[in-house]
């Protein structure tokens, strides 16, 4: 079984830019982390976007779901910012049948040591292989469905959305 990984940006691949004093992008983390986590997995890892989920609009949601689309693998794997994580899901739940998407991204960047990520994109990489077709958010070892999630910014995790959310 291989799994695509598809990469949009988000924190997950953010870097500290000592000279300005910000974060940004420079390449992805992916294929260290999945070095570190000794990932015994069939991957293919497509840089699609290296951008802030805050920053994403109609026509990157759009070439993300032409991109899941394209490829040959049943089971994705989608690193993306959490701010819009939910969003993305949905769209992707709408357009794109038939396969198992699993989003995941990270709170803290994985260039800073202390980072969620690793263990967020083992658990993404894990849902992959075993959850029915659909569209999912993996975060903090847990899954959620597409529609059925949101971000709780005032604790920092993701929960299942209630009612009227």
């Amino acid at each position: 079984m291989s799994i695509r990984i598809i990469v949009t940006g988000g924190t997950f691949d953010k870097e500290y830019d000592e000279l300005t004093g910000s974060l940004r992008f420079r390449e992805t983390h992916l294929p260290e982390m999945l070095r570190r986590g000794r990932s015994m997995l069939e991957v293919q890892v497509d840089v699609l976007m290296m951008i802030d989920s805050l920053e994403m609009l109609h026509h990157h949601r759009q070439q993300i779901v032409e991109a899941c689309v394209r490829v040959p693998e049943s089971r994705i794997v989608i690193t993306h910012g959490t701010d819009t994580m939910a969003e993305t899901a949905q769209v992707l739940a709408a357009t794109v049948p038939g396969k198992t998407i699993v989003l995941t991204g990270a709170m803290v960047p994985y260039a800073f040591g202390s980072s969620d990520g690793l263990f967020n994109l083992g658990s993404a990489l894990s849902f992959a292989q075993i959850l029915p077709a659909g569209v999912y958010l993996a975060m903090n070892g847990r899954y959620f469905a597409a529609g059925h999630v949101m971000k709780n910014r005032e604790v920092g995790v993701f929960e299942e959305a209630t009612q009227g959310e």
